[in-house]
Formats: C-alpha cells, structure tokens, sequence
C-alpha cells in the first residue's frame, strides 16, 4: 500500500484553503491571474482585502502562483 506524499510549501496550505473559502485552487488562480499587479505583497493584500482571506492563506496562493509563472 503506498502514502500519497504529503504536499510541500505553499501548496500543503490549499485543502484548508479550499475547505475555508469554499472554492477550488484553480479560482484562485483566475484571480490572480486577472489582477491588475503581479507584485507579491500587492496581490497578497488584494486577496485579504477583497475576499477577507488570512494573511497565510493569501501568501500561500500567491507564492504557488509566482512560481508557476
């Protein structure tokens, strides 16, 4: 029988993430995409400011993001 391995870095934040905020990954994404910066902490404090996410959460999402890029 074999583990799934555990998710690393940003990406172990997202089952809560999605549990919490009730939407999948990819939406946060399009998010992110759409917005009108791509610096980190502008994005970071998009993400609190208009959809009331947790510091954590927020810089977890736009971490996986800016390293996809």
């Amino acid at each position: 029988m074999t583990e799934t391995p555990k998710a690393k870095g940003p990406a172990s934040y997202f089952p809560s993430i999605e549990k919490k905020y009730e939407k999948p990954i990819e939406h946060w994404m399009d998010v992110l995409r759409n917005s009108d910066t791509q610096k980190h902490m502008e994005l970071v404090n998009q993400l609190k400011a208009e959809h009331q996410m947790g510091h954590g959460h927020a810089n977890a999402l736009v971490a996986a993001f800016l390293a996809k890029k």
